[in-house]
């Protein structure tokens, strides 16, 4: 719980001092084993400092500051909107990210929703490009190119209760994301933050989670930041953090390469913190078992290792699975995704199909951890029969072709017939609550949150610029 934001809430309802203390302090007892004195203490000490961050508004007057400290507000809420829950809500919101940030030096930056970033390896004048004179006084040859590659990924937040599995599906995760760049991973890097009330024990459980992942697949785990979330001002058991990875690749793929003419190749998927969640929270644990798995950077491997150059993109079936990731890779390409849904649903692993079918939840709209490849035909059959050797299924789901119009689409094939294949406003729902929260909303709810969305992204970018022109100015020295 949010006592911070609890005692903020009520002060702007107009509560008494006394009000909000007794209201918390109840609070506190329920989830603190601690003396009705302390927890009075504690909600005292909440209030004043809440009271004191709230002047903060009224009592600076100093312009630059006031803009630092002031945030400006959407009034729409993240759930509301479906943030994180890998819909159409979504991916605006990253597109408004990238609006922020911008575009950038970087070969990928988040204006190419790339799966991750990526930036040239600087060279000195010794190993630059051109072909420079030896020792020896004969000519070295000329240097390839290297590009790093960076990614972070969240862990699933309902694996909070499950830190080791938490662990072991965030570090997939953030490798599966540089290896679709082409890249070869060199090391990973944690962060994890754990409630006041939470066990010590499940940083450790974390942590260990990760490992199993990094030394089976030799890759380090280097790393990290151990934090509590909301320090003294946020109580329970709540777990969060993330895993990143860096890589380093001679050659990238990125998703608005696919062309039309290319074939699209998929992976068996069994799922991984998704499906997990699924199987928890709906009680088929047993197939939590069938996520335990490396396979999909085993392929990855496999086509790094064979040199396989000419593959167009690759991505990993996550965001809000196949509907989310074909949408945006049409749309960053310019490109119509043709999909058949019988090859696709050959792929999924039985155990993973047969309870999504029994709870009734769309296979097409759940990350299924499987690996996408998009590539000339005549690629194609090489890629194939080294996944294969590697020990992994593989096959043909569809292609690629010219878009109708601007911006690019997906299409799904059932019974022969085409049918367009779109993101839902979230991801399909998995768990009875995100059953009761729902998939979809109205056009015009849509657009209403949109438009105030909009108006918040750019107040945001206004002020990025404002004191960016401050800080290099002689004014911030």
């Amino acid at each position: 719980m949010d006592l911070e934001g609890f005692a903020k809430r009520m002060l702007k309802r107009g509560a008494r001092d006394e009000e909000i203390i007794s209201e918390m302090r109840k609070r506190i007892l329920e989830i603190k084993d601690v003396s009705e004195d302390y927890a009075e203490r504690l909600a005292s000490a909440v209030l004043e400092e809440a009271k004191c961050t709230l002047r903060v508004f009224s009592e600076v007057k100093d312009e630059m500051l006031r803009s630092v400290l002031q945030m400006s507000h959407s009034g729409v809420r993240m759930g509301e909107f479906g943030v994180g829950s890998r819909g159409s809500g979504d991916f605006y919101t990253h597109e408004k990210i990238a609006e922020i940030i911008g575009r950038t030096n970087a070969i990928a930056d988040s204006s190419t929703l790339s799966d991750s970033g990526v930036v040239s390896l600087p060279q000195d004048e010794q190993n630059g490009h051109e072909a420079q004179k030896g020792q020896n006084g004969q000519k070295k040859a000329q240097t390839k190119q290297k590009y790093i590659v960076v990614t972070v990924d969240g862990m699933h937040s309902r694996l909070s209760d499950f830190p080791f599995l938490a662990g072991f599906h965030v570090a997939r995760a953030a490798l599966r994301d540089v290896y679709v760049m082409g890249a070869k991973p060199l090391a990973l890097f944690s962060d994890i933050h754990v409630a006041d009330d939470g066990d010590v024990a499940k940083i450790f459980e974390h942590i260990a989670g990760i490992s199993v992942v990094a030394e089976a697949v030799g890759v380090p785990l280097v790393t990290g930041s151990t934090l509590r979330i909301g320090g003294d001002s946020v109580i329970g058991t709540r777990m969060t953090g993330c895993v990143g990875a860096v890589g380093v690749a001679s050659r990238i793929f990125t998703k608005d390469a696919a062309k039309a003419g290319d074939v699209i190749l998929m992976t068996e998927g069994a799922g991984g913190g998704t499906i997990s969640t699924t199987a928890l929270y709906n009680g088929f644990y047993d197939v939590v078992r069938e996520t335990l798995n490396i396979k999909f950077i085993r392929a990855c491997e496999a086509i790094i290792n064979k040199g396989i150059s000419n593959i167009h993109t690759m991505t990993d079936v996550t965001n809000g699975g196949i509907r989310g990731d074909a949408n945006e890779i049409a749309k960053v390409a310019g490109v119509k995704l043709v999909l058949y849904e019988d090859k696709i649903r050959e792929l999924v692993n039985k155990k993973v199909l047969d309870m999504l079918n029994r709870l009734k939840i769309d296979y097409l709209g759940v990350s299924l951890d499987a690996l996408l490849v998009i590539c000339p035909e005549d690629v194609a059959a090489c890629v194939r029969e080294t996944v294969e050797r590697a020990g992994v299924k593989i096959s043909e789901v569809g292609f690629v072709e010219e878009a109708a119009s601007q911006g690019g689409s997906a299409e799904i094939v059932v019974g022969g017939e085409r049918n367009p294949l779109v993101p839902k406003f979230r991801e399909s729902a998995y768990t009875p609550l995100k059953k009761v929260v729902g998939e979809s909303v109205s056009d015009a709810e849509f657009e209403e949150m949109a438009r105030r969305v909009d108006l918040a992204a750019k107040e945001a970018l206004a002020k990025k610029e404002r004191v960016k022109k401050w800080l290099l100015s002689e004014g911030a020295k």
